[in-house]
């Protein structure tokens, strides 16, 4: 079922007053959990443990850690290129920062980032139906990896002869989403009639929570759904193989992020292995899509530290390497979005990449 991203909303005070008290619970709730996380930082390590291995980084951790954080940001444009075919690089990269930035500030960041995207390629002069399809596919490329890593974190764990009850229960759930909606997926696109009943019953579940808030029921998602699946097949067919690789080269950028900062920090491969730290990083991927905070903040840090001192990080190495690779997977993409949305004009595709675009 595609979303429907207008060009131009009108917001009524009521829109507005929503959107103030959501983002209001938003910051409270992260300023909690962070003051939670100040509080329990202490009984895992000093903060004097953690100022002097922020100290002892030497200039080779920052280079490589420099590298490694630029490699991250030039990997956000792939996937919304392969997702729109003719879009070039500077575009999909200036996009992409921008809705990332978006994502990360805002609650129900999904949405914000999406519409940030869409008004940036509707702007730009591509068609509304591409731009809404491109974006769309992006997405659910972007969840399904998301859900598959735990479960492929898990097999090289047993490999390594590991076991983990955690890490367990979440590949597990992970595993049974990623099937359940690799299942919907195929289903839809192998029949139009499947596709056709499925939006009629999400439709129905969406009007029964409608009519408990005392609004309009919806209809017709179920021929939505339909256009959509004629649309949809032809990208997919055509364009699966580089939206897997655009996506999964994105997460994986991350997590080289973690590595490197492990690695600069002194947690070596003795104390916490490759297996170990994907592990522990597929969680926090996972914790981190949770739409309630915005960017997973506190979350994150609680499991992703908990995770690595479980699997033998010393303890202040790996505080110090949690908050580096956080600030720089999180508040360096803010930065960068923010500048991409204020020169993004600039990122004008040329008129052969529009006409690719609609063809």
């Amino acid at each position: 079922m595609t979303q429907t991203l207008p060009e131009q909303q009108t917001q009524t005070p009521a829109t507005r007053r929503k959107r103030l008290i959501a983002a209001a619970f938003s910051l409270g709730l992260s300023l909690v959990i962070l003051a939670v996380l100040a509080i329990a930082l202490p009984g895992l390590v000093s903060y004097e443990d953690v100022w002097r291995a922020l100290q002892r980084l030497s200039w080779l951790g920052i280079a490589a850690l420099s590298l490694a954080t630029l490699i991250n940001i030039l990997t956000y444009g792939p996937s919304l290129m392969a997702a729109l075919p003719g879009l070039g690089y500077r575009a999909a990269l200036t996009a992409a920062l921008a809705s990332a930035a978006s994502r990360y500030v805002a609650p129900a960041g999904t949405a914000v980032g999406l519409g940030v995207a869409y008004f940036m390629l509707r702007a730009w002069g591509f068609a509304r139906r591409r731009v809404t399809l491109a974006l769309t596919i992006a997405t659910v490329w972007e969840q399904l990896i998301t859900v598959a890593l735990p479960p492929i974190a898990l097999s090289l764990l047993w490999l390594e002869g590991e076991r983990n009850p955690v890490l367990e229960s979440v590949a597990l759930l992970g595993l049974a989403l990623f099937g359940a909606v690799l299942a919907l997926i195929y289903g839809c696109f192998h029949s139009a009639g499947f596709a056709r009943r499925l939006g009629d019953f999400i439709a129905s579940v969406a009007s029964a929570g409608l009519r408990l808030a005392r609004r309009d029921p919806v209809a017709g998602w179920g021929d939505q759904l339909v256009h959509f699946r004629t649309e949809a097949l032809g990208l997919v067919r055509k364009r699966w193989h580089w939206l897997t690789l655009g996506t999964l080269v994105g997460h994986l950028s991350v997590y080289l992020v973690l590595v490197v900062t492990l690695r600069a920090f002194g947690v070596g491969s003795d104390e916490v292995s490759l297996a170990e730290a994907f592990a522990a990083w597929s969680v926090s991927r996972v914790l981190g899509g949770i739409p309630i905070l915005p960017s997973g903040v506190g979350v994150v840090e609680v499991a992703l530290t908990t995770a690595l001192i479980g699997f033998g990080g010393n303890d202040a190495g790996v505080v110090a390497s949690v908050l580096v690779y956080r600030f720089l997977t999180v508040v360096v993409p803010i930065v960068c979005g923010a500048i991409a949305g204020a020169l993004w004009r600039r990122a004008h595709p040329r008129e052969a990449e529009l006409q690719t675009a609609g063809a």
